[in-house]
């Protein structure tokens, strides 16, 4: 796919003539506590003119951009709270599903606003790859039956994966919107380069996991990656005027707080 037929650049430069426009998100009632930035979101799409098809509640990606092989998956983060870290229910994050590239949308916005409509506070629209560059994992819930003293329970396996945000992996992020692409991509003549990342694939990969019943201890099963050491690259792009006095810089992995899961019902927006 080319970076010339790709949305990404101009739906960027929507997202920023929205905050300059100063066209914050809108609460529309207070049992909508999910979808208030994904609505934000899908209003910048609608201005790209380009047809999309708005996926279902767990669905995946969330907008299926039809006339370009790309999606959208849509993050929203109240700060301050919970933004080094997300809870996929339905998927675990990839920059390639069923055909398309994916890119998420990480908007950040005040936890306590004043009132039903407030500004995104930063925003990262990065490449799928970034997060996870795995194309080959299916997602499948799996159940067995036979639990309980009478034998007729079914114990569900429903897996739901605690993602790293970008705000957790790389630095100098904060107070900005960012636009992180594949290296060997390029946003256009009005970007300007503002970082150089690297991902570097693990020694070893999870490829089981035992659960004991008796002792409730969860136990993965890993073998040698045959890639471990292959670097992933990826580069950081703001609007010309918008970089900033600090590049974008990978958090080094011993500083970065590591995925917990805060909530265990939690559902991902």
């Amino acid at each position: 796919m080319s970076a010339a037929a790709s949305t990404v650049p101009e739906f960027f430069r929507r997202i920023i003539a929205a905050r300059d426009g100063n066209l914050f998100i809108r609460h529309e009632s207070r049992q909508d506590k999910e979808f208030h930035f994904q609505n934000w979101v899908k209003t910048r799409l609608e201005e790209l003119g380009a047809p999309f098809d708005p996926g279902g509640r767990n669905s995946y990606p969330d907008f299926k951009i039809v006339p370009v092989t790309e999606g959208y998956e849509v993050k929203g983060l109240a700060y301050p709270g919970r933004d080094t870290s997300f809870d996929s229910n339905s998927q675990v994050p990839t920059g390639y599903h069923n055909g398309r590239s994916i890119y998420y949308v990480f908007g950040r916005y005040p936890a306590e606003p004043d009132g039903d409509q407030y500004p995104v506070t930063d925003l990262v629209l990065c490449h799928g790859d970034f997060l996870n560059a795995d194309h080959e994992y299916v997602h499948k819930n799996k159940s067995v039956r036979g639990f309980g003293s009478y034998g007729d329970l079914l114990i569900r396996d429903r897996k739901m994966y605690v993602v790293p945000t970008p705000f957790a992996l790389a630095r100098n992020l904060a107070h900005f919107f960012t636009l992180i692409m594949p290296a060997a991509d390029e946003p256009g003549d009005d970007f300007e380069m503002i970082g150089e990342l690297v991902r570097v694939e693990t020694a070893n990969l999870v490829v089981a996991y035992r659960f004991d019943l008796r002792t409730n201890d969860l136990t993965p099963d890993t073998i040698p990656n045959p890639q471990a050491g292959r670097e992933h690259r990826f580069r950081a792009w703001r609007l010309k005027g918008e970089a900033g006095d600090r590049p974008v810089e990978m958090t080094p992995r011993q500083a970065r707080v590591l995925p917990s899961i805060v909530d265990p019902e939690a559902t991902d927006e």
